[in-house]
């Protein structure tokens, strides 16, 4: 094997059409002779090239609505031949197989197909058969054989032919082989997934995932961590779809915690009112509803003003000009929300620094989806908690009947709480947070935590009495003690909003019960880890 293989015959056969035609004439130009099948060869010559079918080659029609058209030895034989190998050579001529010094395949759009809701013989028409073949025949020969899945990759080709004068070198086919191998696994992790779901299958045997790289990231959670950013291709809105007006490259953290924001905030519905989250560290630090978003961000900042500094800032209404005004008053990292007018995009250009991404929608929170977490030796995968409770899914145990005022406030700390790493307490007054208590191993010390955060906030702001007095508590899992619930009476929480299913749930609710206090249950629990 030498480093340098000249290319000239090359087999185009692509779905995505998108730079095909100067790619052809680059080639051409180059007096590289071109293969074609289908489409494909049907654009490079309305493109004025001169193209061979595949099907003279073959010698052999397309056939079977083209599920059968490169599956042949004229075409593999081509791919797969060693050139240094005197038999290799040999079969070639005494069979007449040309080689194939590059291929050039994008796949039938398995994945478009499925995102659209096609029907199930139409996803299956869309599984292709022949490209992967080819592409695992190139990449598997890439001591001779260029092989590009990818139309970015077509203008590195054109610079690595013109460089070499015509030639590749090795080490840039191996590097093309890689990503086409990671392409075909991809594509069949695709497939494998789908075909799971039309099985109905929640655990199949093996599972495949697969991604895009989005993002090389300068390092992850801490500086001596070599991190990335990659994309399953989904088109839900949120950090990974959204478009970033300005600012400067996304960290690791800042993609993490931005995710858990705009997840958060995508709870409320924008036509119920603005609404806005702060996170920090992936937890809320302040989460709110107002009559104007610039109201509900306020509210947001006035729970917890000191984490707030150098949060992420999520937004369920697009950005206008006197809430970017407010929120650049202080430090932020980054700002999201479905959108943003030009007074609050002028703005934050002042913010040199200042992350300001646009999702032009929101995440649907019932929106069915899977969640992996790596452990040693294996992941764990579940669906997304997408679940949700309304005020007809609460059971009343206590006797007093909580007054409306409290059903609404017990209805929104039910939905940030799900946002909250466990053990979490979510004190809500009036629409919006005045505590939380997150990631401790008590559910008694998240309590304490929260009401000694509103307490301190409540002196910060020049207020005589705890934010959480006459405020209702959410519990994302239940009080297996009623030390907790006691703790948030103290605080001056009026009403109580948990799951239930404890051993003790009875003393909970005469606990409840002495000490004045509405309890629902919501026979569902939000465990964050």
């Amino acid at each position: 094997m030498t480093d340098l293989a000249p290319v000239r015959r090359a087999l185009l056969s692509v779905s995505d059409k998108t730079g095909l035609a100067d790619l052809g004439r680059a080639l051409a130009g180059r007096g590289i002779e071109l293969l074609s099948t289908g489409g494909t060869a049907k654009a490079l010559r309305e493109a004025g090239l001169t193209v061979r079918d595949v099907s003279e080659v073959t010698q052999f029609p397309e056939m079977m609505d083209g599920r059968v058209k490169t599956l042949h030895p004229m075409v593999h034989g081509g791919l797969l031949a060693l050139r240094d190998k005197d038999d290799h050579i040999a079969a070639m001529e005494k069979h007449g197989i040309g080689p194939i010094d590059l291929l050039v395949v994008n796949l039938y759009p398995f994945e478009e197909t499925v995102a659209k809701g096609a029907d199930y013989d139409t996803c299956i028409e869309n599984i292709d058969i022949g490209g992967p073949a080819m592409i695992r025949a190139a990449a598997k020969n890439r001591a001779f054989v260029n092989v590009v899945v990818d139309v970015e990759d077509y203008e590195s080709l054109l610079a690595e032919l013109e460089t070499h004068h015509g030639q590749t070198t090795y080490a840039f086919r191996q590097k093309l082989a890689q990503v086409a191998y990671a392409r075909t696994g991809a594509y069949d992790a695709a497939v494998s997934t789908w075909m799971a779901g039309a099985l109905g299958e929640t655990a199949p045997r093996r599972r495949a995932v697969a991604g895009h790289l989005a993002q090389t990231l300068r390092y992850g959670e801490n500086p001596h961590q070599a991190a990335a950013f990659y994309t399953d291709g989904s088109a839900r809105p949120g950090v990974a779809t959204a478009r970033q007006v300005q600012g400067k490259e996304l960290s690791y953290n800042n993609i993490n915690d931005t995710d858990a924001a705009f997840e958060l905030v995508s709870e409320f519905d924008p036509a119920d009112g603005p609404a806005c989250a702060i996170i920090k560290h992936a937890n809320p630090c302040g989460v709110a509803r107002g009559a104007t978003l610039k109201e509900a961000y306020k509210a947001a900042f006035d729970c917890d003003r000191t984490s707030a500094f150098g949060g992420i800032i999520a937004l369920n209404q697009p950005l206008d000009g006197v809430t970017a005004e407010e929120i650049s008053q202080i430090f932020t990292e980054v700002v999201i929300a479905p959108g943003a007018d030009e007074v609050a995009m002028s703005i934050f250009a002042n913010k040199k620094n200042l992350r300001l991404l646009v999702t032009d929608g929101l995440a649907d929170p019932a929106e069915a989806a899977l969640m992996l977490k790596q452990v040693s030796g294996g992941y764990l995968v579940q669906d997304k908690d997408s679940g949700r409770v309304s005020q007809d899914d609460l059971k009343v145990v206590t006797k007093r009947a909580p007054s409306d005022q409290e059903m609404a406030d017990m209805l929104f700390a039910w939905k940030v709480a799900k946002h909250v790493k466990s053990n979490a307490i979510v004190y809500v007054k009036d629409g919006a947070t005045v505590g939380v208590g997150a990631g401790q191993m008590s559910r008694v010390d998240s309590c304490r935590i929260a009401a000694r955060k509103a307490q301190d906030m409540a002196a910060e702001l020049g207020l005589d009495t705890p934010l959480t007095q006459g405020s209702v508590v959410a519990s994302d899992a239940f009080f297996p003690f009623a030390d907790g619930l006691l703790t948030a009476a103290e605080a001056g929480a009026t009403a109580v909003i948990q799951p239930g299913g404890s051993m003790r749930d009875e003393d909970v609710i005469r606990a409840a019960d002495e000490a004045g206090l509405a309890m629902v249950l919501t026979g569902m629990r939000h465990f964050r880890h």
